[in-house]
């Protein structure tokens, strides 16, 4: 099953590449210009994920997908990584037809010339890490 951060991630790796979230009726979509903001999310794309939410995703999808955001909130729904592209992508928690990446209509996708999209990174934390096992280590 797909978490709430298991689709609220997914969705910020697509906004990265420019992809939006529409409406059935395209009269609605969303897709912040901005995702990230030093080691978290950015308040655009927070309040762009505040607004899906509120709408309960029904009737949203990542623009080039069949799925709703509501469904991916389902149980019948897990994100994983695609083979072709190492992007998270939307599968059934039981596999019956094959669905497609995201990346599927990016015609210059996956590019290894530029960097990927990513998640928020806590240098901080990270290199508190690093220290503490270097610590640990010295002790031994």
């Amino acid at each position: 099953m797909a978490s709430p951060t298991d689709v609220k991630n997914y969705l910020a790796h697509w906004f990265q590449l420019g992809k939006q979230v529409v409406s059935d009726d395209g009269r609605v979509s969303y897709g912040p210009n901005k995702v990230i903001q030093g080691d978290r999310f950015c308040p655009e794309f927070e309040d762009c994920w505040r607004k899906i939410l509120a709408a309960e995703g029904k009737a949203l999808c990542l623009k080039g997908t069949d799925q709703t955001i509501e469904q991916l909130l389902s149980p019948d729904w897990e994100v994983v990584n695609c083979a072709r592209c190492d992007m998270p992508k939307p599968m059934p928690e039981i596999e019956i037809t094959p669905h497609q990446c995201p990346c599927a209509d990016l015609p210059s996708w996956p590019n290894n010339e530029i960097p990927r999209p990513r998640l928020p990174i806590d240098n901080y934390r990270h290199l508190h890490q690093m220290v503490e096992k270097m610590e640990s280590q010295s002790d031994s």
